[in-house]
């Protein structure tokens, strides 16, 4: 299945391109609203998130930044947030990463709604669904399937969500799989807005610590995941993070984005 839609765009949502990406550039109240508005309006959304490591991986995959094109992308960290300040001359309003905007999201929702967990592990995705379940209990949970499944459980993975119709869908797979997958998978047949998540249910679920407070404040978490787990994510830090800033001066000397933005 290939699903194709055309650059993501909703009406009075300002953005500022990072590296030939549109991000939403609204503050923390003024998301929640917008993306309550959509699944209470059940209005078909892919949700994604742009941090150094994601426009990185746009930059060096075209197929990448092609699917990006068909997201709602938010702002995380303080990657993005330099990348702002050197193209634009203002950092974005707040810094809207999916770790902690999405259980947030997720609470602000009065009505019930069902809420499916795809991806992680399926102790981790279960732990997630608990942990959700104690913050916002008027929902629904349904954990559809650990992110490890061989191309040939697809279509029964599709079957089910076509038979719950999740209102979000959370997609753990690690980038960029998530995001392919939701891009070249899903349609309004199998949910309201799936959300590429990233390491999320493993946050929820306790099984991967988060930096204390006092770090997310500084935006500093970046540090405290490169000193949990160095061997795997010292080449995407310590490489990428220098590897991103040479790319964002290189789009603010010669004002061109990565790529020709579509029509």
């Amino acid at each position: 299945m290939n699903i194709h839609r055309p650059r993501h765009r909703l009406p009075h949502t300002p953005t500022r391109d990072i590296l030939g990406v549109p991000v939403v550039a609204l503050s923390w109240n003024d998301a929640l609203e917008l993306l309550r508005g959509l699944v209470e309006e059940h209005r078909f959304t892919k949700l994604g998130f742009l941090n150094a490591h994601n426009a990185n991986v746009a930059c060096s995959d075209p197929a990448f930044a092609r699917a990006l094109d068909h997201f709602l992308v938010l702002p995380d960290g303080i990657g993005v947030d330099i990348a702002a300040r050197i193209l634009h001359g203002a950092l974005f309003p707040d810094n809207l990463n999916g770790t902690d905007i999405v259980p947030a999201l997720i609470a602000s929702i009065a009505r019930p709604i069902t809420v499916a967990l795809l991806g992680a592990t399926r102790e981790n995705a279960g732990g997630a669904a608990e942990r959700l379940a104690e913050l916002a209990p008027q929902h629904t949970y349904v954990v559809i399937h650990d992110g490890y499944f061989a191309k040939a459980q697809e279509p029964a993975i599709l079957a089910r969500l076509a038979a719950i119709r999740p209102d979000i869908l959370l997609v753990a797979m690690g980038v960029p799989r998530q995001e392919f997958w939701i891009d070249t998978h899903l349609d309004p047949t199998y949910c309201t807005m799936p959300i590429a998540v990233g390491a999320l249910l493993d946050f929820l679920s306790g099984s991967a610590p988060r930096a204390p407070l006092w770090m997310r404040r500084s935006r500093l978490e970046w540090v405290f995941r490169l000193w949990i787990e160095p061997g795997r994510l010292w080449r995407r830090y310590i490489v990428g993070n220098p590897l991103f800033l040479a790319r964002v001066v290189a789009q603010k000397l010669t004002g061109n984005r990565r790529r020709p933005a579509a029509g």
